[in-house]
């Protein structure tokens, strides 16, 4: 088996660590399986289109980052999805020599395999010439290349067969695998997971002051991009439905930058929910409490700052429900996330495959606002129900810490290398 003495690791995300490289699943993929590397010893070094005002090079508890395009983020300030292609563009000059000198070379001198884990569309094309590269310099047979598919963006303009001969292709569930097929191509699964961290308990202190803040027996949560594959206009049609039949429901939310926001808050609006726009940062479960206390009743109170992710899992456990509640989710950390919190999750029939509907979770099968709201009426009038799930959801979320998927990971690595004829 492979170990930190032949084995290191190098990923090229695109998102990261930085706030200024996080917009989704990506960037806390990408951040959480480096450090869980890093933590069991391998030396990892994960490549991101970085903060551009942050050193090249950083070594965080002992996770090297190394920020790629930085000349052209300056130009792009909002983001890492600011100037996208300039920055693909930068990646395909930039980032080859880069990871040859600091990655590759290192890792041959000190006798070592090395995984280079390529993530999403961005990267399909860096990885042919990556693999073109290797062969040129003779170090192709000390390098096991993957890229993984997170979701399905750009599978209509990939060269898939230029891609399974130069990496070994990987996706993160079996429905993501499913949607792959038609494209002729049939990766190996590895699941994302979770910290060890996002199994400890959560500060009943902190859950105390959000849940009394909400004043209801149904305060709910939401939060991702503004996408209509994130079931918004459900969520929404939920809470009115249940306001309407007289339980004062509550959705705190916190989206995107992306366009489709606006129409989901007119669709709040045309619901007859009062929405509630909180500008203030949140550093801490004060803060959100305070959002909560100091709108009053309304029925959506949407936070427009970023929301850190030390605060949470205790929304998720003072809320009825998280809802993750998508149309398609190729693995739905945000669900995971708040099982392992010992929250309720509402997720939806695709990629989650921790979810176990009413035995961890609430899965449902339809973009009804009725199903959302049925579901959200048996937890707030059945207690047991939601201390029973909460209670298997903590238990069955520790299945997918990172150190188990790294374990499973790296037993698929004999596989992978022997595929690739790299000499272990």
């Amino acid at each position: 088996m492979f170990t930190p003495d032949t084995l290191e690791i190098a990923m090229v995300s695109f998102e990261g660590p930085d706030q200024y490289s996080q917009a989704g699943g990506l960037g806390v993929r990408a951040k959480e399986i480096c450090r869980a590397f890093a933590a069991v010893g391998f030396r990892t070094t994960l490549y991101f289109v970085g903060d551009p005002g942050k050193p090249r090079e950083e070594d965080v508890d002992g996770l090297r980052l190394v920020r790629i395009c930085q000349s052209v983020s300056r130009q792009y300030p909002a983001g890492v999805y600011d100037g996208e292609h300039d920055k693909i563009e930068a990646m395909w000059s930039e980032l080859p020599p880069l990871l040859v000198q600091i990655s590759v070379q290192p890792s041959v001198a000190a006798g070592r395999v090395l995984a280079i884990m390529c993530e999403e569309w961005q990267t399909a094309d860096f990885v042919e010439t990556l693999d073109r590269n290797l062969r040129q310099l003779g170090l192709r047979d000390r390098c096991v290349i993957l890229w993984n598919a997170n979701n399905h963006f750009g599978f209509d303009n990939m060269d898939w067969r230029a891609l399974e001969r130069a990496a070994t292709v990987t996706t993160v569930s079996r429905y993501m695998k499913h949607l792959m097929w038609p494209h002729g191509v049939n990766p190996m699964v590895i699941p994302n997971g979770i910290p060890v961290e996002a199994l400890r308990p959560v500060d009943d202190a902190a859950v105390k002051v959000i849940a009394e803040a909400g004043h209801t027996p149904c305060l709910t949560f939401k939060i991702g991009r503004f996408s209509p594959d994130k079931r918004w206009h459900q969520s929404l049609d939920a809470i009115a439905e249940l306001r309407d039949r007289g339980l004062p429901a509550r959705l705190l939310m916190r989206g995107g930058i992306e366009h489709f926001g606006h129409g989901v808050l007119g669709h709040a609006r045309q619901l007859g929910l009062d929405v509630a726009e909180w500008n203030e940062p949140i550093e801490e479960p004060a803060d959100v409490a305070r959002s909560l206390e100091q709108t009053g009743t309304a029925a959506v109170v949407n936070l427009r700052r970023f929301l850190p992710e030390s605060v949470l899992p205790a929304i998720s456990v003072a809320a009825c429900a998280v809802l993750a509640n998508s149309g398609h989710e190729p693995f739905g950390l945000v669900g995971l996330e708040a099982m392992a919190a010992g929250g309720v999750a509402v997720v939806g029939a695709t990629g989650e495959e921790y979810a176990r509907p009413y035995g961890n979770a609430i899965v449902v099968e339809t973009a009804e606002g009725t199903e959302l709201a049925s579901a959200l009426a048996g937890l707030v009038e059945r207690p047991e129900l939601s201390a029973r799930l909460r209670e298997a959801a903590r238990r069955d979320a520790a299945d997918f810490a990172w150190p188990e998927i790294i374990d499973g990971f790296l037993e698929r690595m004999r596989y992978v290398a022997a595929r690739q004829h790299v000499a272990v």
